[in-house]
């Protein structure tokens, strides 16, 4: 890679970043322009600009993608009910292909020859940025500094600093022991304690949520509007993408709902134990099955969800940009044209519970046939004997030959 003259940097302005800076331009000796995402991780991005500029740098972006965040990765995820290996919903993994966007978009506009990132060799990051950036711009080359270098530590880490002037702020009071990553989906944890399976989380780990011990013992009624299967009104009140999910976080949150332990496996091999806390996500996912539960037809339910643990997987790995995904989404886009309505959940206490769900056009709920009262002849429960018989005509023949299946 001697013929890289330029480089731009996803940078958040902490330690591992600042050192990535300094390092690509001593042993690359090329320029850096750095890309500041404000994905909704709860923290002021701008002051990356001051440290930046602090070491030298020319070109820096800093950009607000809540909203295309939310509208364009969230939403068409949450339309196909996502969910990796039964729990994780993928708060991390669906933010990792738009970061790779703007890398190669940045990088196009400012003539840079290669991107780079500070994940590690040892996660899936490495894997979604990457594979994104190739997938959008084939040529383009991508540096990993710690596939690269021998810096392994956190104290290493600070002796680079110390040995090249490099500003790091000095944090008082206790430091989390936790690797953390936080946007608008979710905030999660690992490391420390966290890497024995067996060792509870600490409460004080939690930021997002209180316990459920500790969540009102008021339940807190509220109602989802969904147009095309996205949410896009609570309560009446009609929100922008980032907005809604930013208040079903603080509702969620305020009465214990959305904290996950699971121990999942990761794409380059190995198993891995992470804490997440999802409120706004955990409300929106149940929400949308409800509203499915009264719009969709039967077989297309059961179809997406056939389909859906493969597109959760393609989303963990980082296929997002793939073509496969491409064409499951456009499948799950299909079917959520009549996805309009509302549903009535009630919060409690670290769950989230439907009790009610209404679409004036779009249900195929009919009441005439479901009821246990008279039904008017709706529905001629006769019908089902041959029903039935024809269904069960395999079975018959397979056990008329002496064949048991039990």
């Amino acid at each position: 890679m001697s013929d890289i003259n330029k480089v731009v940097l996803a940078y958040s302005g902490g330690l591992d970043t600042s050192v990535i800076v300094r390092w690509l331009q001593d042993t690359y000796d090329c320029e850096v322009v750095t890309f500041t995402a404000d994905i909704g991780q709860g923290e002021e991005v701008e002051p990356a600009r001051a440290k930046a500029e602090a070491m030298g740098i020319k070109e820096i972006y800093i950009e607000d993608l809540c909203e295309e965040y939310v509208a364009d990765f969230v939403f068409p995820m949450f339309r196909a009910n996502t969910i990796y290996e039964g729990e994780y919903l993928l708060g991390t993994s669906i933010a990792r292909p738009l970061i790779a966007k703007r890398l190669v978009e940045i990088a196009e506009q400012t003539n840079a020859d290669a991107i780079s990132h500070g994940a590690t060799g040892k996660g899936n990051d490495q894997v979604r940025f990457e594979l994104g950036a190739y997938a959008l711009k084939p040529g383009i080359q991508v540096i990993a500094p710690w596939r690269e270098w021998d810096l392994t530590s956190r104290d290493t880490l600070l002796a680079y600093c110390a040995e090249r002037d490099i500003p790091v702020e000095k944090k008082r009071g206790k430091k989390s022991p936790y690797s953390m990553d936080a946007n608008l989906l979710h905030i999660s944890y690992e490391g420390d304690i966290l890497e024995d399976p067996w060792a509870e989380p600490e409460e004080s780990m939690w930021l997002w949520s209180v316990s459920p011990e500790d969540a009102p013992d008021q339940a807190t009624y509220m109602d989802i509007t969904f147009a095309n299967g996205d949410p896009v009104a609570i309560d009446g009140k009609p929100m922008t993408p980032a907005v809604l999910l930013k208040h079903l976080n603080k509702v969620g949150g305020d009465n214990g709902i959305g904290r996950t332990d699971i121990v999942e496996n990761r794409y380059v091999g190995m198993k891995a134990r992470g804490c997440y806390e999802t409120p706004g996500g955990t409300i929106m996912l149940k929400a949308h099955r409800a509203i499915e539960s009264i719009t969709l037809d039967r077989e297309v339910a059961h179809l997406k969800d056939d389909l859906m643990p493969r597109y959760a997987s393609l989303i963990y790995n980082g296929y997002w940009w793939s073509p496969e995904r491409t064409a499951m989404q456009a499948m799950i886009d299909e079917t959520q044209r009549h996805v309009n309505g509302t549903v009535r959940l009630k919060l409690y206490k670290g769950n989230v519970i439907v009790v009610g769900r209404q679409s004036e056009a779009d249900s195929l709920f009919d009441e005439s046939m479901a009821t246990f009262e008279d039904d008017a002849g709706a529905y001629n429960q006769a019908d089902a004997a041959g029903f039935i018989k024809l269904n069960a005509l395999r079975m018959r023949i397979a056990a008329s030959k002496g064949r048991s299946f039990k």
